[in-house]
């Protein structure tokens, strides 16, 4: 295995500043935003795809800092009940597509996107529960009509363009949204379709991680590992729940909160992710996603990067020498 960054954490820095820090902190390889969500402030398509120059001399950087590239990052809602927004985030997938293709990159993260209850909305609309009985048809229609055609069509693009992994990030206010829904949509779709694993948006669902990687391992679908945590405040869940929609600056009041990696969920807890990946055949990047309100990024960084240190598996299993 080896480990990574998602380098949005540091868009506010130019990409060779960026790979200096990454170089200096003693990682193996960069996940880079191409925009929607994330932003494309290290890897912007349009500029990279028009100019063979500037595309060249960012893959001259990353290969003098020793890095390589885990995967491009574009996830936005491609499905938008909106046109323009969903147009928006379309055009960015496509030129992610068509950027991997010309880097060599074989596995991009997206979200499954969300459309509305139907043609006329103007808003995303996840629905949580089967009853009343318009959330089973809501949902119905947004499955049949939207969520498998988009995907169908978008895996066909992708593997003309040699793009073997579309790899989905299983966030609630998406179609996609724990391993089940990700199961369902590859079913549909095929092979190419897996998942971005990331703990953090498990654990508050009540998803045991370890338990949730053996269960996509198994099956082939784990492609890519976000390496972010959550912490859950018990004494809120145990009063509201964990669905909660407050603000997350208002960390004492929330039931769980995106921390820095062994501020959630313990060291053991990451170790025994860990072995779960090695025990269903995953060898890729644990890529640092690191989102905390209560650390400055660079030491919320720094800490993450020295737990996952610890607890990384970098060389082959050997034979059982001792049977």
């Amino acid at each position: 295995m080896q480990l990574g960054v998602l380098t949005v954490l540091f868009q506010d820095k130019p990409l060779e500043e960026m790979l200096d820090i990454v170089q200096q902190f003693g990682l193996d390889a960069i996940e880079l935003g191409t925009g929607n969500y994330p932003g494309n402030a290290h890897c912007n398509p349009d500029e990279l795809l028009s100019d063979a120059l500037k595309l060249r001399r960012m893959q001259d950087a990353i290969a003098s800092h020793g890095l390589t590239v885990s995967a491009l990052s574009c996830q936005g809602n491609p499905l938008h009940p909106r046109e323009d927004v969903a147009r928006q985030a379309h055009d960015v997938w496509r030129k992610t597509v068509l950027l991997a293709e010309r880097i060599g990159v074989h596995c991009i993260n997206v979200f499954s996107g969300c459309p509305g209850d139907s043609d006329l909305a103007s808003a995303p609309n996840w629905v949580t529960c089967a009853w009343p009985p318009d959330y089973e048809r809501v949902l119905r229609w947004q499955w049949e009509n939207k969520l498998i055609p988009y995907w169908q069509e978008e895996a066909q693009f992708a593997e003309n363009h040699g793009l073997q992994q579309i790899a989905f990030e299983m966030h609630p206010g998406f179609m996609v949204y724990n391993p089940e829904t990700l199961m369902r949509l590859r079913e549909a779709v095929g092979s190419q379709i897996g998942a971005n694993f990331d703990p953090s948006h498990l654990v508050w669902q009540g998803i045991d991680p370890v338990d949730a990687i053996r269960y996509l391992g198994e099956r082939g679908a784990l492609f890519h590992f976000h390496a972010k945590d959550v912490a859950l405040a018990e004494h809120n869940i145990h009063v509201q729940g964990v669905l909660d929609t407050k603000s997350y600056s208002r960390v004492s009041e929330r039931s769980w909160t995106f921390c820095t990696v062994g501020y959630g969920q313990t060291e053991m807890k990451w170790k025994n992710m860990i072995s779960a990946l090695r025990l269903t055949g995953y060898d890729g990047v644990l890529s640092i996603e690191h989102e905390d309100s209560m650390m400055s990024p660079l030491e919320g960084f720094r800490r993450s990067v020295e737990l996952l240190k610890r607890c990384i598996v970098r060389e082959p299993a050997s034979a059982t020498w001792w049977v």
